[in-house]
């Protein structure tokens, strides 16, 4: 199948499963095409799905990822002050590395809204269905929405990374607090214990809460880097060698410049 073929393959399979929206018409473009597979991905319940599905979707997702070009980890500069740390700006479903963090929800299941552009969507859409259902099966198991604070970990599925780490970051409402402010560190904590105890070597981190979460952004970088370097300075026995900070925004990329040189 070419790319083309296998989009509007995804596309009718989806609305053969999804019927109430087997109405939206086919784009002759393969944009419209990808804006519109992508929306029934974002909206599909947690289920499985059949091996023809994961064969074509994963041919599908992979080749997409390849063409925009996977980045190795060690193509990204350490840090002059710190060689355990890197900053690369661009989209974190590109790295190749061991781990990435995904900014998710208390439910833990991705977000439902069509072509959204939180890092929560990017994430669930490029790794494919599996990561949905797989998630969901993980919090029937627990029995109760994710803590704030704490981290889940999955495989990768169709990304460059082997694993995600997902952490429900504090929402940030009425001002910072010193709540937030703990609960914030906790992500990191949490993702870089997960990491350590699955013998990962090298994890990217999103700017966690940062986006709809709300949570100030130079505070949020401090937080994200002195947690980090604190980790790691008490934990020398851990397999982790490399951590990268993701950043999309100049902004961010500005304030996590300011914080490590």
């Amino acid at each position: 199948m070419t790319q083309e073929e296998r989009r509007i393959w995804l596309i009718k399979a989806l609305q053969k499963e999804m019927p109430e929206y087997a109405s939206y018409a086919i784009p002759a473009d393969a944009d419209g095409q990808w804006y519109l597979l992508r929306a029934l991905f974002n909206v599909r319940m947690p289920a499985p799905i059949s091996q023809e599905f994961q064969t074509v979707e994963a041919a599908f997702l992979e080749k997409m990822t390849r063409e925009k070009g996977i980045v190795e980890p060690e193509t990204i500069p350490s840090l002059p002050k710190d060689g355990r740390l890197g900053i690369w700006q661009g989209d974190i479903t590109r790295l190749h590395v061991d781990a990435i963090v995904n900014a998710a929800n208390s439910q833990m299941l991705g977000c439902f809204r069509p072509n959204h552009n939180c890092i929560d969507n990017i994430e669930q859409t490029m790794a494919g269905a599996e990561m949905r259902w797989d998630l969901y099966q993980i919090m029937r198991k627990q029995g109760h929405e994710e803590p704030t604070g704490q981290a889940k970990i999955t495989k990768g599925y169709h990304l460059p990374a082997r694993y995600v780490l997902h952490t429900v970051g504090p929402i940030v409402q009425n001002g910072l607090t010193e709540l937030h402010k703990r609960q914030l560190a906790s992500c990191y904590t949490s993702c870089l214990e997960l990491a350590d105890q699955y013998k990962l070597q090298t994890v990217a981190f999103c700017c966690i809460s940062t986006g709809v979460f709300s949570f100030p952004q130079e505070e949020a970088a401090k937080i994200a880097i002195h947690t980090v370097q604190a980790w790691l300075d008490a934990h020398l026995q851990t397999s982790i060698q490399r951590v990268i900070f993701d950043v999309f925004k100049d902004s961010d990329l500005k304030l996590y410049q300011k914080f490590s040189f």
